[in-house]
């Protein structure tokens, strides 16, 4: 089945409350605003009281790679969407939403230079292996068109010879979500963390 004859979709109905959206997403968003305000201005306060506190953020978040999958889950889990600009409505409000909840299928796979060489069919629909943000999107020297999603378990995975679907830079994808489609009958993934290569067998069934 090509990208373009995706049709499983799924109705979503809004509850009825008597609470208006933009008052919901008004009180929801400058709760956020003052949460994150308070933790800003309390590691601050603390950094400038503790000079050890001031070491282990410099260590952590300069020295080292912060890694934004695992902020940002850890941050949605708490503290709800970094940007809640859907007002209460664009989940829930009635609207026909495309469903692809997937699992990677191929026919064979073999070693291909710092990864794997899937065989998969013709337009091939490329699920997300696990969840994570994009964190580039462009060519890749003996991969093609190439997207690497950084997820939340600190693994970058590039995704070779696959055309995007609808996603940019810096969007959070979840597990299953659908990434693009085949340029052919391969695709290619390579399993990456702290720029070694990883064995991909111990992360594809």
């Amino acid at each position: 089945m090509e990208y373009s004859e995706l049709k499983h979709t799924k109705k979503h109905r809004q509850q009825k409350s008597s609470i208006h959206p933009v008052k919901k997403f008004t009180f929801r968003f400058f709760t956020q605003l003052l949460l994150t305000v308070i933790l800003f201005l309390g590691t601050l306060i603390a950094m400038k009281m503790d000079h050890n506190i001031k070491n282990v953020i410099y260590q952590n978040v300069y020295q080292k790679n912060l890694k934004f999958a695992s902020t940002n889950e850890l941050y949605q889990k708490y503290l709800g969407s970094i940007l809640p600009l859907d007002f209460g409505i664009s989940k829930g409000s009635g609207e026909d939403v495309a469903v692809f909840q997937e699992q990677l299928t191929y026919s064979d796979a073999s070693l291909y230079k710092d990864g794997g060489v899937f065989q998969v069919g013709e337009h091939y629909m490329v699920p997300v292996l696990e969840s994570g943000i994009v964190v580039f999107m462009g060519e890749k020297e003996n991969y093609g068109t190439t997207v690497i999603i950084q997820q939340v378990n600190g693994i970058d995975v590039w995704y070779g010879n696959i055309k995007a679907g609808n996603i940019q830079m810096y969007d959070y994808v979840e597990k299953g979500d659908l990434l693009g489609e085949s340029l052919s009958k391969e695709i290619y993934l390579v399993f990456q963390k702290e720029g070694k290569f990883l064995d991909y067998k111990e992360y594809v069934a």
